[in-house]
Protein backbone atom coordinates (compact mmCIF):
# COMPACT_ATOMS: atom_id res chain seq x y z
CA UNK A 1 0.00 0.00 0.00
CA UNK A 2 3.00 2.40 0.57
CA UNK A 3 4.75 1.84 -2.54
CA UNK A 4 0.88 2.92 -4.20
CA UNK A 5 0.68 5.84 -2.20
CA UNK A 6 4.31 6.69 -2.70
CA UNK A 7 3.48 6.81 -6.76
CA UNK A 8 0.28 8.38 -6.76
CA UNK A 9 1.92 11.20 -4.31
CA UNK A 10 5.01 11.07 -6.96
CA UNK A 11 2.92 11.50 -10.07
CA UNK A 12 0.37 14.24 -8.10
CA UNK A 13 3.62 16.77 -7.34
CA UNK A 14 4.44 16.05 -10.72
CA UNK A 15 1.75 17.45 -12.50
CA UNK A 16 1.47 20.25 -10.25
CA UNK A 17 4.80 21.18 -10.41
CA UNK A 18 4.38 21.01 -14.64
CA UNK A 19 1.27 23.50 -14.23
CA UNK A 20 3.27 25.76 -11.76
CA UNK A 21 5.87 26.31 -14.48
CA UNK A 22 4.28 26.46 -17.10
CA UNK A 23 1.46 29.15 -16.03
CA UNK A 24 5.22 31.40 -16.20
CA UNK A 25 7.03 29.50 -18.67
CA UNK A 26 5.28 27.13 -21.02
CA UNK A 27 7.99 26.20 -22.26
CA UNK A 28 9.99 24.69 -19.36
CA UNK A 29 6.60 23.12 -18.08
CA UNK A 30 6.57 21.45 -21.29
CA UNK A 31 10.46 20.41 -21.23
CA UNK A 32 9.14 19.25 -17.36
CA UNK A 33 6.03 17.46 -18.97
CA UNK A 34 7.76 15.34 -21.16
CA UNK A 35 10.46 14.13 -18.93
CA UNK A 36 9.97 10.40 -18.53
CA UNK A 37 9.93 11.02 -14.72
CA UNK A 38 6.94 8.29 -14.29
CA UNK A 39 8.31 5.82 -16.64
CA UNK A 40 11.27 5.94 -14.68
CA UNK A 41 9.98 5.51 -11.41
CA UNK A 42 8.01 2.62 -12.46
CA UNK A 43 10.47 0.77 -14.72
CA UNK A 44 12.98 1.64 -11.04
CA UNK A 45 10.53 0.01 -9.22
CA UNK A 46 9.23 -2.97 -11.49
CA UNK A 47 13.26 -3.64 -11.09
CA UNK A 48 12.91 -3.40 -6.98
CA UNK A 49 10.20 -5.66 -6.84
CA UNK A 50 10.92 -8.13 -9.26
CA UNK A 51 14.68 -7.95 -10.31
CA UNK A 52 13.45 -9.43 -13.86
CA UNK A 53 15.51 -8.04 -16.83
CA UNK A 54 12.89 -9.29 -19.32
CA UNK A 55 9.98 -7.50 -17.33
CA UNK A 56 11.95 -4.38 -16.81
CA UNK A 57 12.88 -4.88 -21.20
CA UNK A 58 9.53 -5.49 -22.17
CA UNK A 59 8.35 -1.71 -19.80
CA UNK A 60 10.57 -0.01 -21.38
CA UNK A 61 9.75 -1.12 -25.10
CA UNK A 62 6.28 -0.96 -24.72
CA UNK A 63 5.72 2.96 -22.97
CA UNK A 64 8.47 3.44 -26.26
CA UNK A 65 6.22 1.64 -28.29
CA UNK A 66 2.80 4.00 -26.96
CA UNK A 67 4.49 6.62 -27.60
CA UNK A 68 3.76 6.86 -31.07
CA UNK A 69 0.06 6.59 -30.41
CA UNK A 70 -0.09 9.64 -28.18
CA UNK A 71 1.94 12.08 -30.39
CA UNK A 72 -0.76 13.11 -32.61
CA UNK A 73 -2.81 14.54 -29.46
CA UNK A 74 0.18 17.05 -29.27
CA UNK A 75 -0.02 18.49 -32.70
CA UNK A 76 -4.03 17.93 -32.99
CA UNK A 77 -5.25 20.08 -29.65
CA UNK A 78 -3.32 23.08 -30.79
CA UNK A 79 -4.56 22.73 -34.27
CA UNK A 80 -7.96 22.62 -33.31
CA UNK A 81 -7.77 25.88 -30.74
CA UNK A 82 -5.97 27.64 -33.59
CA UNK A 83 -8.65 27.04 -35.87
CA UNK A 84 -11.13 28.43 -32.99
CA UNK A 85 -12.51 25.15 -31.62
CA UNK A 86 -12.70 25.62 -27.69
CA UNK A 87 -10.64 23.65 -25.39
CA UNK A 88 -12.62 21.52 -24.20
CA UNK A 89 -13.95 20.72 -27.63
CA UNK A 90 -10.82 20.55 -28.73
CA UNK A 91 -9.47 18.13 -26.57
CA UNK A 92 -12.21 15.91 -26.52
CA UNK A 93 -11.74 15.52 -30.18
CA UNK A 94 -7.87 14.96 -29.33
CA UNK A 95 -8.45 12.31 -26.62
CA UNK A 96 -11.01 10.57 -29.15
CA UNK A 97 -8.48 10.64 -32.04
CA UNK A 98 -5.59 9.06 -29.80
CA UNK A 99 -7.83 6.27 -28.38
CA UNK A 100 -8.62 5.30 -32.20
CA UNK A 101 -4.91 5.02 -32.76
CA UNK A 102 -4.52 2.89 -29.39
CA UNK A 103 -7.29 0.50 -30.67
CA UNK A 104 -5.53 0.85 -34.07
CA UNK A 105 -2.05 0.08 -32.41
CA UNK A 106 -3.63 -3.06 -30.43
CA UNK A 107 -4.58 -4.14 -33.34
CA UNK A 108 -1.78 -3.76 -35.62
CA UNK A 109 1.11 -4.67 -33.34
CA UNK A 110 0.35 -8.21 -33.17
CA UNK A 111 -0.22 -8.43 -36.83
CA UNK A 112 3.33 -7.18 -37.32
CA UNK A 113 4.98 -10.10 -34.66
CA UNK A 114 5.42 -7.17 -32.09
CA UNK A 115 4.54 -8.64 -28.64
CA UNK A 116 2.87 -6.06 -26.16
Amino acid sequence: MFGFLAKAAFSGLTVALVTVVAKRHPGWGGLLASLPLTSLLAISLLWVDTRDPAKVGQLSTGIALFILPSLPLFFVLPGLMRAGVGFWIALGMSVALTLALYALFFWAMPRLGVKL
